[in-house]
């Protein structure tokens, strides 16, 4: 038998027979690696192929590394090895869901908070009308991949340079109900130490189907709204009151308003503003339906002076990263392909990797 391994090609001398206890042909020791008839990569290769593809931005330049290594590989292979594993971990968190997390730094002293972010952004698919001339359904499709971040407070400082730093952060990501990326971004907290936290603090945009899910699986949290899209939400009502010229003057003061303490002013003025005709009136009513919907989640200057964010960058900065490997030039993806290597990626991430590959 013929393995590529890091150091090259290695030849084994195996056995080949009947299994008696159910009378299957096959080699033993391919059995035992995990081996299929024909697979040529040994396990330790496979491991580092697969590490690799998740850390890279393409299945080609995990090949390219690879032979830089010394393993020259097609970027096919990789992309098979990368299916192959990345069901066997969904399988595992699958499994690893039906059970009762295990925090993993138990004699830790309790969190005084513990932040859950959650953002969604999409994926391009091969729609149903892939690969065929004038389909009568759409060749691409849009799909979105909904993403939660879990951290300790404790785990989050600052860089000389005034810059926020996270020691450690979970990340977890569903393509599908939002209800299912609750359940895996509840057990990953629970295992980071959620449980024992003395308060939880939510920090997401204005999606309804993020507050929904956090009624629904972390009742009874402090729930903020990114102070960023609020702001946002500020100057488009601005532009629609008083016009594009002098939108920065009349927002500037009520974003700082906002930002420090008086919103309950802010929120009652929005209320009552007059609604103009038009275009302008319709932009000026659904932004005070938006600011009345959440304005229980506007405590800025509160949850500041508890020195908790109010800006959901953790999670917006796991979106980018995800990205920056889902949403290259090029890239077409099917459902599989997304669930396989988010899988596998974030076995890597959450300190899963381990458990994968000595089952393996």
């Amino acid at each position: 038998m013929h393995l590529r391994s890091g150091v090259g090609v290695i030849e084994l001398t195996v056995w080949l027979g009947q299994d008696p206890s159910d009378r299957h042909w096959g080699c033993p020791i391919r059995e035992h690696w995990g081996l299929t008839a024909h697979q040529q990569l040994s396990p330790a290769l496979q491991e580092k192929l697969a590490f690799t593809a998740t850390a890279t931005g393409s299945y080609a330049e995990a090949a390219a590394l690879a032979a830089k290594w010394g393993s020259p590989v097609e970027d096919s292979t990789v992309r098979a090895l990368v299916q192959r594993h990345g069901a066997q971990a969904e399988a595992q968190q699958q499994q690893r869901l039906t059970q009762p997390p295990t925090e993993t730094e138990p004699t830790r002293a309790a969190a005084a908070v513990a932040v859950l972010m959650v953002d969604g952004w999409l994926v391009r698919h091969r729609g149903p009308g892939w690969g065929k001339k004038k389909p009568p359904q759409p060749p691409v499709e849009w799909h979105e991949l909904k993403t939660g971040v879990f951290y300790r407070h404790d785990q989050a400082a600052q860089t000389a340079g005034g810059r926020g730093l996270l020691a450690n952060k979970t990340v977890v990501s569903w393509q599908g109900e939002p209800v299912e990326l609750s359940r895996r971004l509840h057990w990953e907290a629970l295992r980071g130490g959620l449980g024992r936290a003395r308060a939880t603090l939510v920090v997401a945009d204005g999606a309804t189907w993020i507050w929904k899910m956090v009624a629904d699986r972390w009742r009874g949290a402090i729930e903020v709204l990114d102070f960023y899209h609020a702001s946002q939400h500020l100057w488009e009502l601005g532009r629609a009151v008083v016009g594009e010229s002098a939108a920065a003057a009349w927002v500037e003061p009520r974003w700082h308003r906002l930002r420090h303490g008086k919103e309950r002013a802010l929120l009652a003025e929005i209320a009552g503003l007059a609604v103009p005709r038009g275009t302008r009136g319709a932009v000026v009513r659904r932004e005070q339906n938006y600011f009345a919907g959440h304005a229980a989640r506007m405590a800025y200057a509160t949850i500041r002076a508890r020195g908790w964010p109010i800006g959901s960058g953790a999670v917006e900065s796991a979106c980018r990263q995800r990205q920056c490997r889902f949403k290259r030039p090029g890239q077409f993806w099917t459902a599989a392909g997304v669930r396989n290597l988010c899988a596998l990626e974030e076995a890597r991430r959450n300190n899963h990797w381990d458990e994968l590959w000595t089952t393996a």
